[in-house]
């Protein structure tokens, strides 16, 4: 399929960070990665109201696909702490309100983990990424995880969310928000759904080829 771009895949969020780190993880791939805002000319208003990250990247990736009669990729992510009892969950970017800026969301954590050790701060990233097609019944989805443990302050600059208070296993020592964005695609939990996603792009990608090729006879 060469470099070239075959397919527009339109990302349900408006979150550029996601944005950005998604076309890094699936470079290489003839896709071309698009916010669904510059697409639709509004941000898609899609209630995630889903117990779960998987029903919420599904509900957003069918509804942004059939708004924009395009393949439409999906990112459903949040932090589980363990001694929040996996809070915040699928709630993580409304922990401190419904309209939860990064840094209310953080403090809102910190100030519930006061009394917590570091030992038992252990928690990790979920992400799952739902791919939805208008010419396919069916929606992928793929799952990726990072375990780390939360700090007692935010550090760094880079990244967005609970990067400044996560620190992952796989870079002891450092939060997200302190690694090169290199470094992170390495070992994030969207890296890891975006690597078992792939086999999906692949196999819509053929799909597709195929139709057009049917219809070009």
């Amino acid at each position: 399929m060469g470099n070239r771009v075959v397919l527009t895949l339109v990302l349900a969020s408006s979150n550029r960070g996601k944005l950005e780190e998604l076309r890094a993880l699936l470079g290489g791939l003839p896709v071309e990665v698009r916010c669904a805002r510059d697409v639709l000319g509004v941000e898609p208003d899609v209630e995630e109201d889903g117990a779960t990250f998987e029903a919420n990247a599904e509900k957003k990736a069918r509804e942004v696909c059939r708004a924009t009669g395009t393949v439409a990729i999906a990112d459903d992510s949040g932090l589980e702490v363990d001694a929040l009892g996996g809070r915040p969950g699928v709630h993580s970017a409304r922990f401190a309100g419904e309209h939860g800026r990064d840094e209310d969301n953080n403090q809102k954590l910190l100030a519930q983990l006061s009394a917590v050790s570091t030992v038992e701060r252990t928690a990790r990233f979920r992400c799952v990424l739902a791919l939805a097609s208008p010419w396919h019944p069916r929606v992928w989805l793929a799952r990726g995880s990072c375990e780390g443990v939360i700090g007692s302050a935010p550090r760094g600059s880079r990244g967005f969310g609970y990067d400044p208070l996560f620190v992952p296993n796989d870079a002891p020592g450092r939060t997200m928000a302190e690694l090169e964005p290199a470094e992170k695609n390495r070992i994030s939990h969207r890296s890891r759904a975006a690597a078992e996603l792939r086999p999906a792009v692949h196999e819509l990608l053929r799909s597709i080829l195929a139709r057009a090729n049917r219809i070009a006879e």
